[in-house]
């Protein structure tokens, strides 16, 4: 048996376990970072450290709190908080007292939020202010198991008239209740970590779904184990590095970041607000991060634009840096692929170290500096925007993994990463890939099976352990996966060909540095279409240099002027097409798409069927006066 193999096949039966032995392993070295905000709104985040004996001590008086209050193994406690090191405390304090998290994204409504309370039989909600228990106790009639609401910032959050006796009460307080509790019963946490079996439920995590109600998956306290200890199998992070944690800590992408980080022992620094993201890097200068690629796009974006503003010179050196950058990085990988050396050409070499001075030099700062490595996942990264931040030194190891495989089941493996892949699976993960071209999945990161709902879990899960991920991919002969699309994504044009639009629109996400988000249709149409919405900030400056300064995000994207600059876009996009997934007409949307109207997931992924049902007109009228209209 190798190295690998030993280290997944003898884990421990909880990150709860690991946690303690990372606790007694190192308690001194720094565990996290996270900010204070300042006095003044002007003034810099102070940045504040717990090392993981202190991390223990505040986990232990949570999880003794819980146990205070009466929570038994398995029982659900739900945890609605944007992302910050109380997330991370709560939830281990969860899993240290046996009990398991149900995860609510902070923007979920109240409506959404009491299904999935009630739907867990949630005892227990740790909520992150006043806005969060106000969404609670609108439905309290609703929530009977709801027995208590524990608020991390307490400011505004009182008990009110009606709440139960000792409904409300703070962080503060239940850990106050622990450390008596543990006072009287200093074992008591131990042992429950003790106690703890490898199929016992540790997460509920409910998917954001696109139509009916979200479905609870169920992820056992050995999924968690596995995913720590393979992803120090992949060696893709270490002990020294800092890694900077924004992304929501109830998607599953966030929350597997955690586990990881306590098998290896390395610092995070936790900071949800995304406002702050641009920030932040310089300060935490972090060596690993993970994002969603909207982050990148926006990164990209943001840079291109900056360039077009300081005028006609510059903006031509940063397209031109754009090119070596690419070329750079395709060369330099099918190089390392057939030779083990990432290499270049001396004249390419050339190239790309002037446009390093110029251009790649600054972006990397911007990052921090000392940036060895990004993550990204939940969505495709469009392959050219990949190849140039990987050409810029920027390196982005794109992984892939569903809720319902604990997140992460392939990841991009360090220098030999491959750009437009998704890398290959963890150790420990089998894949295949189906007749119809589905991607298959088994291993001990796959889900137990979606809460309460057997005929669901039959229609995804075979009786032998694979998993239906519904997504689309193909396996290199050296296992590199490729996905090419979610199966109920792909669309079918009336002349019968077949169109993946998530290639379609990633392609155009590179050649436009405008585009925030695009929707390609065209199921059962004789051409395709497309709903575009554009980047505020690019558009709005674009538009200051075109004699429409003043004007609303609205306004712009409704002048003639801003459709014939999307139009050349999409014209030079259409020449890489092939001729049956030409976009043949577009529409620009009035305001972007976001979260806050359902029309995105919290990672950011387009949610089609809610876009193309809200603006149905727009759609219909680009298909007005053709044959199927």
């Amino acid at each position: 048996m190798s190295d690998t193999q030993t280290l997944i096949e003898t884990r421990p039966p909880s990150v709860a376990t690991l946690f303690l032995e990372r606790v007694a392993a190192t308690p001194d070295a720094e565990a996290y970072r996270y900010p204070v905000p300042a006095a003044s709104a002007q003034g810099p985040d102070d940045w504040k450290s717990l090392s993981w004996g202190q991390a223990a001590e505040r986990v232990f008086a949570i999880a003794a709190g819980l146990i205070d209050l009466g929570v038994q193994p398995e029982e659900r406690i739900a945890l609605a908080s944007n992302t910050r090191v109380e997330w991370i405390l709560a939830d281990l304090g969860v899993m240290c007292a046996g009990a398991a998290t149900t995860t609510v994204y902070p923007s979920t409504n109240a409506e959404e939020s009491a299904y999935i309370l009630s739907d867990s039989d949630s005892r227990v909600l740790i909520a992150e202010d006043a806005g969060q228990l106000a969404k609670a106790r609108e439905k309290r009639a609703d929530l009977p198991k709801l027995a208590h609401v524990v608020v991390i910032d307490p400011a505004g959050a009182e008990p009110a008239e009606g709440d139960p006796e000792g409904w409300v009460l703070s962080l503060a307080d239940l850990e106050a209740r622990g450390t008596e509790y543990l006072a009287k019963h200093p074992e008591a946490v131990r042992d429950r970590v003790k106690a703890i079996t490898a199929d016992q439920l540790a997460t509920l995590i409910y998917t954001s779904g696109t139509t009916g109600k979200p479905k609870g998956v169920r992820l056992p306290h050995d999924n968690w184990s596995y995913m720590a200890k393979a992803i120090a199998a992949t060696g893709l992070a270490t002990k020294d590095d800092v890694q900077y944690l924004w992304l929501p800590l109830a998607h599953v992408f966030g929350k597997v970041l955690t586990s990881g980080q306590i098998e290896v022992g390395h610092v995070t620094a936790v900071d949800g607000r995304v406002d702050k993201i641009i920030e932040n890097l310089p300060v935490v200068q972090p060596t690993y991060m993970a994002a969603v690629p909207r982050i990148f796009e926006k990164v990209y974006n943001g840079v291109a634009a900056k360039a077009r503003a300081a005028g006609g010179a510059k903006y031509k050196i940063f397209l031109w840096a754009a090119e070596v950058a690419r070329e750079y990085a395709k060369v330099s990988q099918d190089n390392f692929r057939r030779t083990g050396t990432a290499t270049a050409p001396f004249g390419l070499s050339t190239k790309h170290k002037v446009a390093d001075a110029l251009v790649y030099s600054k972006l990397r700062d911007a990052f921090g500096g000392r940036l060895r490595a990004a993550v990204s996942g939940s969505a495709a990264l469009a392959p050219d925007i990949g190849y140039f931040f990987s050409g810029a030194g920027i390196h982005i190891l794109e992984g892939y993994g569903l809720t319902e495989s604990s997140a992460a089941s392939f990841v991009n493996p360090g220098e030999a990463y491959r750009t437009g892949t998704v890398g290959k699976p963890l150790p420990g993960t089998e894949v295949r890939i189906a007749d119809d071209g589905e991607i298959l999945l088994r291993g001990p990161g796959i889900m137990e099976g979606y809460h309460r709902l057997p005929e669901k879990t039959a229609e995804v899960l075979e009786s032998d352990g694979w998993f239906h991920t519904g997504d689309i991919g193909e396996l290199s002969a050296d296992g590199y996966l490729r996905i090419t699309d979610r199966k109920k994504d792909l669309i079918k044009t009336s002349g019968g060909k077949y169109i993946s639009p998530a290639e379609v629109e990633g392609q155009f996400k590179a050649v436009c540095p405008f585009v925030s988000n695009i929707l390609v249709h065209g199921a059962d149409r004789n051409f395709c279409t497309a709903l575009i919405a554009l980047d505020e900030a690019a558009i709005l400056g674009w538009a200051k240099d075109h004699g429409l300064d003043g004007k609303s995000y609205a306004e712009v994207v409704a002048h003639p002027e801003a459709e014939a600059l999307i139009a050349s876009y999409v014209k030079r996009l259409n020449e890489s097409l092939q001729r049956w997934q030409t976009i043949k007409k577009f529409k620009l949307l009035p305001r972007d798409l976001d979260i806050e109207h359902g029309e995105l997931t919290p990672s950011l992924k387009l949610k089609r069927p809610v876009v193309e049902r809200e603006y149905k007109h727009l759609i219909d009228e680009m298909y007005a006066g053709t044959r199927e209209a």
